[in-house]
C-alpha cells in the first residue's frame, strides 16, 4: 500500500500543475476549512442557534411574565348622548380624560394548564367641564383561569420540546459529518481526475517517445508500416484523453470549490494515507448510533406528537369548561391617596361551560381520526427505525471488506507499474509486440484509478460511519462530547 501511495505522490508531483510554491492541502485540511467558511456549514449553524432561540422562548412560557399596560392620555371632546332622569335622551358636550395604567404579573400553570395573575391598576377620570377629577384603584388584585376538560398544550410542550432541542443539537453534529463526507468524496473526484490527467500526460510523453522509435525502426524495416499507423494513433489518443482529463478535472475542482467556498489557488491536494484497520463490530455501531443519533429522540418526539394529536381531538370534543376566579380591593376617591382609605373587597367566581349534545358522531369521528394517524406513526417509526439500524449494520459490516479492497487495489497497482516498466523496455528491444504494449499501458491506468476509487471509498465509508453513529471509533468517544 505504501508503494501505491507513493507511485500516486510521484505521479502528482511530476505534473506541471503540481509545480507551484504553494504547499498542498490534505484532506482534513480542506474538511476543516469547508466547515469554517462553507455556506453549508454556516447554514447549520444559523439552524443550531435558531433552535436555540426556539427552545428559549419555550422556556419562557413557564416563567412568570410582568406587564406594563395603560391608556394615557385618553382624550375626547364631543357631543354624546346622555340619558336624563325622566327617561329622556338629551345630547350635551362633554370634555374628558379616562385614563388607566396598570400592571400586571402571569405566571402559567404547566401541570394544570391554566393561569395566575396578580395585578394592580388605576384609573384617572377628568371632567374638564365640571371641573371634577376622580380615581378609581385596585391596590391589589389576584386571579385565576383554569381550563376544564381542554388541551393543555403546556403539558405537551414539556415532554417534547426538550427532545426537539437536544434533537437539533444532535442534528448539527451530523450536518458537519456529512460535510465530511461530502468534502471527502469531491476531494477523492477532484483527486482522481487530477491522477488522470497525470496518467494521461504520461501516456502522451511515453507514446511520444515510442513513436520516436517506431519511425527509426521502420526506417530500418524492422516496423511494418501498420504497427507505424497504430503508433500515430494511439498518441492521437492519448492526446485526446489528455485533453479530455484536463476539461474533466477542471469541472471536479468547480464542484469542490462550490461546495468549500475554496479559491481556484488553494485546489492543490495531497493523496491522503489509507485509514486505519478498525475492528467496529456491528452490535457496538449499533449500539453507538441509538445512542449518540437525533433519530432516537426523534422517533421518540414523534410519537409523542401522534399522543398529543390524540389528546387535542379530545380536548376540543365533548365538555369544555373554564373556570375563572379573581379577589381583590378597589377603591374610588376625589383623591388618589383618599382611595387606600377602607379599600372594598371585590370577588368575582364564575363557571362557563359547553356541551354539544347532538353533533352527528363528528366528537367520535375526530378522535378516530386522530387516533388511526398515532397508529400511523407508529407504524412508520418503526420501519424508518428498523431501516436506520440496517444501514448502520451495513455499514459497520462493509469497512473490513473495503479495506481489504483497498489492500488488493495496492498490491495491483504496484505490479501493474511494474509490469509497464517491464513491457516497454522489452518493447524497446523489440522482444513483444505493440499490442501487448498497449495492453500493459491499459492495465497500469486501470489499476491506478482502481486504486484511487478504492482509497475513496475507504475514507467515505470512515465518515458515513461517523455520520451514522456520531462517534468517532479511533479516538473511542462521542463526537456530541467534541462538539459541546
Amino acid at each position: 500500500m505504501k508503494i501505491g501511495l507513493s507511485c500516486l505522490s510521484g505521479l502528482l508531483l511530476s505534473s506541471s500543475a503540481w509545480a507551484q510554491t504553494k504547499p498542498a492541502l490534505s484532506l482534513n485540511q480542506v474538511i476543516d476549512l469547508a466547515l469554517a467558511q462553507s455556506s453549508i456549514a454556516k447554514q447549520a449553524v444559523t439552524n443550531r442557534e435558531t433552535s436555540y432561540w426556539q427552545y428559549r422562548t419555550y422556556q419562557s412560557n413557564y416563567r412568570p411574565q410582568l406587564a406594563l399596560q395603560g391608556t394615557v392620555p385618553n382624550f375626547r371632546r364631543e357631543i354624546t348622548a346622555v340619558v336624563q332622569p325622566d327617561g329622556n335622551t338629551g345630547f350635551r358636550p362633554v370634555r374628558y380624560n379616562n385614563a388607566t395604567v396598570g400592571v400586571t404579573m402571569t405566571q402559567a400553570i404547566g401541570l394544570t394548564g391554566g393561569q395566575l395573575s396578580i395585578s394592580s391598576g388605576v384609573q384617572r377620570f377628568d371632567d374638564f367641564n365640571s371641573r371634577e377629577r376622580m380615581y378609581n384603584n385596585q391596590p391589589f388584585g389576584i386571579g385565576l383561569s383554569q381550563p376544564i376538560g381542554r388541551y393543555n398544550s403546556l403539558r405537551w410542550a414539556r415532554k417534547i420540546e426538550p427532545l426537539r432541542y437536544e434533537e437539533s443539537s444532535r442534528q448539527y453534529v451530523e450536518e458537519r459529518e456529512n460535510i465530511a463526507q461530502r468534502v471527502t468524496e469531491l476531494y477523492f473526484d477532484v483527486l482522481l481526475q487530477q491522477v488522470n490527467a497525470d496518467v494521461a500526460r504520461q501516456n502522451v510523453q511515453a507514446n511520444e517517445e515510442m513513436l520516436r522509435l517506431g519511425k527509426e525502426r521502420f526506417q530500418l524495416g524492422r516496423l511494418s508500416q501498420s504497427d507505424l499507423l497504430l503508433l500515430e494513433l494511439n498518441l492521437l489518443n492519448s492526446r485526446r484523453a489528455l485533453g479530455q482529463a484536463n476539461l474533466a478535472a477542471q469541472n471536479a475542482a468547480v464542484d469542490l470549490q462550490s461546495y468549500t467556498s475554496l479559491s481556484a489557488e488553494a485546489l492543490q491536494l495531497t493523496i491522503p494515507e489509507a485509514t486505519a484497520k478498525l475492528s467496529i463490530g456491528t452490535e457496538q455501531a449499533l449500539a453507538q448510533a441509538r445512542q449518540n443519533r437525533r433519530e432516537t429522540l426523534a422517533f421518540r418526539r414523534r410519537l409523542l406528537q401522534a399522543e398529543s394529536e390524540v389528546a387535542l381531538a379530545k380536548g376540543t370534543t365533548g365538555l369544555q369548561a373554564t373556570l375563572v376566579a379573581n379577589l381583590g380591593y378597589v377603591n374610588s376617591a376625589s383623591n388618589f391617596w383618599s382611595t387606600y382609605n377602607n379599600p372594598q373587597n371585590q370577588q368575582q367566581v364564575s363557571l362557563a361551560f359547553a356541551m354539544p349534545l347532538v353533533d352527528w358522531g363528528r366528537q367520535k369521528s375526530i378522535v378516530k381520526t386522530a387516533e388511526l394517524n398515532r397508529q400511523q406513526v407508529e407504524q412508520t417509526v418503526m420501519q424508518e427505525q428498523n431501516t436506520f439500524e440496517q444501514s448502520v449494520v451495513t455499514q459497520a459490516a462493509q469497512l473490513g471488506s473495503l479495506h481489504e479492497q483497498l489492500q488488493l487495489s495496492a498490491q495491483a497497482d504496484s505490479l501493474a507499474q511494474r509490469r509497464y516498466a517491464i513491457a516497454r523496455a522489452t518493447y524497446q528491444v523489440g522482444r513483444i509486440s505493440l499490442t501487448d504494449l498497449n495492453i500493459a499501458l491499459s492495465e497500469k491506468d486501470q489499476a491506478k484509478r482502481a486504486y484511487i476509487a478504492a482509497l475513496r471509498a475507504c475514507w467515505v465509508a470512515r465518515y458515513r460511519l461517523r455520520a451514522l453513529t456520531l462517534y468517532d471509533f479511533e479516538r473511542q468517544e462521542p463526537l456530541l462530547a467534541a462538539a459541546r
